[in-house]
């Protein structure tokens, strides 16, 4: 186990419930922050469905109201003359042949790839790369669109993609500690929602069974699932 320094510990006495309401989780984030940078805030939940079944592998996406304060780096599989439409967009590289051709040689410096449907059969052999990464466009994280322009810029204003794990969890930042607490809170139940809305019909049991809460390397604040669903009608 990692050895815990003087900041962690002493944020992790600050949490003495065994569960906060969004409220008070919330509040608690920004005393918690241990890093001398703008920590990012992020929701982590537990999922009582199987990622195996086809229908219960949770892959969608909503809009933070007030983004989530992090520089989005999207690249765009587009024509060649579609290119300066994609970097005015807000695409920090754009095209598809030297795009290819650049992650063939290991670049992979970005946090999401766009690309039009008609794109999609010239990236096949940088597709196992993507996939490894979790950069792979997918029609259900509406990043394969002909609408590439609105794409990259709902990205960069704060979509975010929501997929969970091998292991029924998910992982989503909502937000930075430099932000207000109204506007944190409002990202948080929006993302809540959204998990809520996207629960399969073949699964059993309780849906949503755990949800922690914490700031970049600090310590998790347990969330009270029932307030927060209620919150987040």
């Amino acid at each position: 186990m990692a050895k815990r320094g003087k900041k962690y510990k002493d944020a992790a006495k600050l949490i003495d419930k065994e569960s906060y309401t969004l409220d008070e989780a919330v509040a608690l984030l920004k005393k918690t922050s241990v890093t001398k940078f703008d920590s990012s805030c992020e929701a982590h939940f537990k999922l009582g469905l199987d990622p195996k079944q086809a229908d219960q592998n949770i892959r969608t996406t909503t809009a933070l109201p007030h983004g989530t304060g992090k520089d989005v780096r999207v690249v765009a599989f587009v024509d060649e003359g579609e290119v300066k439409a994609a970097i005015a967009a807000g695409a920090m590289e754009a095209g598809t042949n030297d795009l290819v051709k650049k992650i063939e040689k290991g670049w992979t410096d970005f946090d999401i790839a766009v690309a039009k449907p008609d794109q999609m059969k010239n990236i096949g052999k940088i597709a196992k790369t993507l996939g490894q990464k979790r950069l792979m466009p997918s029609p259900k994280a509406g990043t394969v669109t002909p609408d590439f322009e609105k794409a990259i810029a709902e990205l960069k204003t704060g979509r975010v993609e929501i997929r969970v794990d091998k292991e029924a969890n998910l992982h989503n930042i909502f937000g930075k500690v430099s932000f207000d607490e109204a506007k944190l809170k409002e990202n948080l139940t929006t993302l809540i929602k959204t998990v809520k809305e996207a629960k399969p019909d073949s699964t059993k049991g309780t849906y949503i069974q755990n949800l922690v809460l914490t700031t970049s390397m600090g310590p998790g604040i347990p969330i009270d699932i029932s307030s927060a669903l209620e919150e987040s009608k």
